[in-house]
């Protein structure tokens, strides 16, 4: 699972990066959060098709989904990318959706958004269950990202779902937490994978932007930054039979460690 993308800065490492990460931690399924990938807000068509073609498999994504409106036929058209499950029926997109691995193992995808700081949304407890319900009955394991703010909403759904999915992965404030764990019921759970972007920044914008509206009330551009790039995530090893998670590791990929792959590729 990686972090919000943001920005072209966060695109970039993503799609420079993610063949020789596959490689290095023998990953088999890569889902991405990219609802920040369209310059800090939102994602354009061209963006996710450059996502998938770079070997992101499925997309999730938070409370910017519908913040580029050209987006709206992918969300529509497409299953390899999903909006918040507790949002209105009515609006663009599916919740949930199963995606294969190389394998041939179905994997199921869930996508939700938390209440606690957030804009008011229908409940994520009975969206989640309303989703594992229509789940097709030979998917074992189940992914669930959260988009949420409050660590206390992020737990709170990680123990409702423990023992019921393979993992529970928080998204949404940018900060990789360091309480990865599995739950005795087999769930796999981080309150938040990171941020994959400028890490020199404030969540991902430049910190002078940022600065001068907090301290002095005039509104600016909060344009993505550019410095210390890395892409934050989270691998998880998962039993195919059971959909029992066995380990979960947190991921940090600085920028220079993609440019030393790209160079070892060409030499």
């Amino acid at each position: 699972m990686i972090g919000d993308i943001v920005g072209k800065p966060g695109r970039k490492i993503v799609l420079d990066g993610l063949a020789a990460i596959r490689r290095h931690h023998a990953v088999d399924v890569v889902i991405a959060n990219a609802e920040n990938a369209a310059d800090g807000s939102g994602l354009m068509p061209n963006h996710y098709q450059k996502l998938i073609d770079a070997g992101v498999d499925c997309i999730t994504m938070g409370d910017h989904v519908y913040r580029r409106r050209d987006i709206y036929d992918t969300l529509e058209s497409s299953s390899d990318i999903i909006k918040p499950a507790n949002y209105p029926r009515e609006s663009p997109g599916r919740g949930a959706t199963v995606i294969t691995a190389p394998n041939g193992q179905p994997v199921g995808v869930i996508n939700l958004q938390g209440r606690v700081f957030m804009k008011p949304v229908d409940c994520p407890f009975q969206a989640v269950d309303r989703e594992l319900k229509s789940m097709p009955a030979g998917v074992k394991v189940i992914i669930v990202d959260l988009h949420a703010e409050a660590t206390s909403d992020m737990q709170t759904m990680g123990r409702y779902l423990d023992g019921r999915v393979s993992a529970v992965l928080g998204t949404h404030t940018h900060v990789a937490t360091a309480d990865e764990q599995v739950f005795p019921g087999g769930t796999a759970f981080q309150c938040d994978v990171g941020m994959t972007g400028p890490h020199e920044s404030i969540l991902g914008r430049r910190i002078d932007r940022v600065t001068e509206t907090t301290t002095t009330f005039r509104p600016v551009a909060f344009a993505v930054a550019s410095g210390d790039v890395r892409l934050h995530g989270s691998l998880v090893d998962i039993n195919p039979t059971d959909g029992t998670a066995t380990a979960i590791e947190r991921l940090a990929v600085r920028r220079a460690e993609v440019d030393q792959w790209l160079a070892e590729d060409h030499s």
